[in-house]
């Protein structure tokens, strides 16, 4: 997990509950140090906890509206997710391998 960001905060500053599955996935993109896609997220929080692909992808949108999440677009069929710029993570570019599909943080 981020060191320095307390998910549970962040969920309540936006008027959000801090359910299980919300942690989870702010885990999961916390805890990685480029942006993940959906199903990356999905298969991450599914070796800790049975969740529904669906449900994934309900909370994804909501953190995202919330501005919680960044959704990063770059022309590729998936799209990937990572921190929204807060106090911790400042605003950065990034990089998009076109051989693998992996997203950095530059």
């Amino acid at each position: 997990m981020c060191k320095n960001c307390d998910y549970e905060h962040i969920l309540g500053a936006q008027g959000l509950e801090a359910t299980t599955n919300r942690l989870r996935i702010l885990e999961a993109i916390g805890n990685n140090n480029y942006p993940l896609t959906a199903v990356d997220i999905f298969h991450i929080v599914e070796r800790m906890q049975s969740i529904n692909r669906v449900t994934v992808y309900r909370i994804l949108d909501l953190l995202v509206e919330k501005k919680i999440l960044e959704k990063l677009n770059v022309g590729s069929r998936a799209a990937h997710y990572g921190l929204a710029p807060n106090e911790n993570h400042l605003p950065h570019p990034h990089f998009l391998c076109i051989r693998c599909g992996r997203m950095d943080c530059l």
